[in-house]
């Protein structure tokens, strides 16, 4: 379309070379090239047109494209390396109202105040960093409208497992008791460049209204009970209980019984007596 800003601008590819931003394994970065797929993550995140969007790790802009192209009124896009930093200077230019590029590490920098609300993340994350960016914005979640972000497939069937299956664990306990967690649509290896060696999987979270008000508690004690999954839970969870037979006792949990078969709102009640 002649009116559309986005069609002036070069290929990804292109930018990709005249920036030399060949992919850092150190930053974990695999590159989204496929307009459709960054196009379908965008409209994942649902109205984007109130707010500001928060983008991590951007790289040559794919997704950021997308996000103004679905009509993003405001899009803060976080970026450490310096080659991408510059290499989005020109997207930026063309949108200078509705993109801001900051260069800083998404670890140290609290997204809660960033911009206007309604706030939402949407990211192809660094695997790298992917789960501790995660927790950091849990601890927060209040903050945000939704997080719409890509993982490592196997990561997004932690964040979804129900108890008693293998891929139940400390995250999927801490993740479902802050958010509704609604797995949407894997992307082949294929898509990304360099193609990673697993598949990815994008997922929606949306942060509930009644949660634990500090998630300290509830991180020690799945902390202590997956930490030792094979263990009864009388004897994983004396790290976090002097007593740890007799809470379960009172709480009607059994203390033979271990992490995997309690359900979230157990952990919860379990934290909730810390």
């Amino acid at each position: 379309m002649a009116d559309d800003p986005l069609a002036a601008l070069p290929p990804l590819r292109e930018v990709i070379a005249r920036y030399e931003l060949a992919a850092r394994k150190a930053l974990g970065q695999h590159f989204l090239l496929d307009g459709n797929l960054t196009d379908r993550i965008a409209r994942a995140a649902g109205d984007l047109t109130q707010g500001t969007t928060i983008e991590i790790g951007p790289g040559p802009g794919g997704l950021t494209r997308s996000l103004l192209r679905a009509g993003a009124s405001r899009v803060v896009a976080i970026e450490r390396d310096r080659r991408a930093v510059a290499a989005l200077a020109d997207l930026a230019a063309v949108f200078p109202e509705r993109l801001e590029v900051r260069e800083g590490d998404a670890l140290e920098i609290d997204l809660a105040g960033l911009g206007e609300a309604p706030r939402r993340i949407v990211a192809n994350l660094p695997y790298n960093v992917a789960t501790p960016l995660l927790i950091g914005w849990l601890r927060q979640a209040h903050a945000f409208e939704s997080l719409t972000l890509m993982f490592q497939k196997e990561v997004v069937e932690r964040l979804a497992a129900k108890p008693r299956s293998k891929a139940y664990g400390r995250l999927s306990v801490l993740t479902q008791h802050v958010c509704e967690v609604t797995p949407l649509f894997d992307i082949a290896a294929s898509a990304f460049v360099p193609p990673p060696k697993v598949v990815s999987g994008v997922v929606r979270l949306r942060p509930r209204a009644e949660v634990m008000g500090d998630l300290s508690r509830l991180e020690a004690v799945t902390a202590a009970a997956f930490g030792q999954r094979r263990k009864m839970l009388r004897s994983s969870l004396k790290s976090a209980f002097d007593d740890p037979e007799a809470v379960l006792s009172r709480l009607d949990l059994s203390p033979t019984a271990r992490a995997e078969e309690l359900s979230v709102d157990d952990f919860v009640r379990l934290a909730q007596s810390f």
